[in-house]
């Protein structure tokens, strides 16, 4: 439905003086007839992106913060859970969720593929499992009597190449009467508005509930009830518990009916969002191209992965971006693959400050906005390149 190219690993921040050569794959995206689930081509190893060397720190923004954060606030309470109770996050990373369970006092455990993210969520009295979790892990942990009375996956499900062996997971894991909370972008959203940068090679997936009731169905779950959510561009969180403690609830019919609606089970509507992409991307390469006509340097405001399909996709690099910032300190000192953009932290929009801020981490507009509020006052301007190139007001 989509090719966009050949495109570096999203989050493989290389220094400045790294000789050894970047590696490029084609980024393509497919949709299945049969249960139109997206997918792209499975050509990087899930080894490639989950590592020591991993940049990504969910804790960096502080809306999300606020997010996970009154999220367990909520979950407590609702679920009485205690210090009796057991909370498990499947790709814990920092810790920015489960610690905020463990400082309530409940016991959480955690698991990430990434040792420099789980020694920060073991610092916030996460234990924390390195490794990649599925079948294998759950029966393991599950003979040495781990159940979990909640499982959280947070923006994880698409980061995922065997769907199938990771619920299985939480089949395993999960006591009677336990709850799974899953939380992820609706591909329903993405198509949408447009927001083709969340596509790349750490995404293997891009889901919506119609594909993933019957993955859940094989393995004894239901989905019980939906939320939906404004981050991401769109998101879900579904509340998902074993077959013989629950029913499938009204506000799960209704997001299939809008689902429906929306047309996810016609593949005209997948294949039309290729035509709209690179309409998009002439649009946005047109609004960076008048601003450096007119002498203007412009800096990017976060260095997300999405940066890097975005970038590489509509051809931007140092030609058109100065240089980027982002608060996560893994990410400072390297550059945005693929466009070789300086990333630096924060301070440096203050020491050079340039005339335009392109926020490419478009999700977070708000949190940054209100942060550069004293550039924009010095006459510096905001900009965002979804869903349209344009200025903020």
């Amino acid at each position: 439905m989509l090719d966009l190219g050949l495109t570096p690993i999203a989050n493989a921040y290389r220094r400045a003086d790294d000789p050894s050569p970047e590696l490029r794959y084609p980024l393509r995206l497919h949709v299945c007839p049969a249960c139109f689930l997206a997918q792209i081509e499975d050509v990087v190893a899930r080894e490639t992106h989950f590592n020591t060397d991993y940049a990504y720190r969910s804790g960096a923004s502080s809306s999300w913060r606020a997010h996970v954060e009154g999220y367990a606030r909520r979950m407590i309470d609702e679920l009485a859970l205690g210090p009796a109770s057991t909370v498990f996050e499947v790709g814990s990373n920092d810790g920015a969720l489960a610690g905020a369970f463990a400082a309530a006092g409940v016991r959480t455990l955690g698991v990430d593929p990434a040792a420099n993210a789980a020694e920060t969520a073991g610092a916030k009295g996460v234990e924390t499992v390195v490794g990649f979790f599925g079948g294998e892990l759950a029966y393991n942990l599950r003979g040495r009597g781990v159940a979990a009375d909640m499982m959280c996956a947070n923006n994880v499900l698409a980061h995922v190449p065997d769907l199938d062996d990771f619920i299985a997971g939480f089949a395993a894991l999960l006591k009677p009467k336990g709850v799974i909370s899953f939380e992820f972008p609706l591909v329903m959203d993405l198509l949408a508005g447009g927001s083709y940068d969340t596509i790349y090679h750490e995404h293997y997936s891009y889901l919506s509930l119609t594909a993933l009731e019957p993955l859940f169905s094989r393995h004894g779950l239901v989905v019980a009830d939906v939320e939906r959510l404004p981050t991401h561009g769109g998101s879900a969180r579904l509340f998902v518990r074993h077959r013989s403690s629950c029913v499938r609830g009204p506000s799960v019919e209704a997001l299939a009916e809008h689902e429906n609606r929306a047309g996810l089970r016609d593949l005209a509507v997948f294949r039309d969002f290729a035509t709209k992409v690179a309409a998009h991307r002439e649009r946005l390469r047109a609004f960076v191209r008048t601003q450096k006509d007119a002498g203007r340097r412009i800096a990017a405001y976060g260095a997300p992965a999405k940066a890097t399909t975005l970038l590489a996709y509509c051809g931007l690099g140092r030609e058109s971006l100065d240089f980027a910032v982002d608060r996560a300190e893994p990410k400072q000192g390297r550059r945005i693959p693929g466009a070789e953009i300086d990333i630096s932290p924060p301070q440096r929009l203050w020491d050079d400050t340039p005339d335009v801020v392109l926020i490419l981490a478009w999700n977070l507009w708000r949190e940054i906005a209100a942060d550069l509020a004293p550039l924009v006052a010095r006459g510096v301007r905001l900009a965002v390149p979804m869903p349209e190139p344009a200025f903020l007001p």
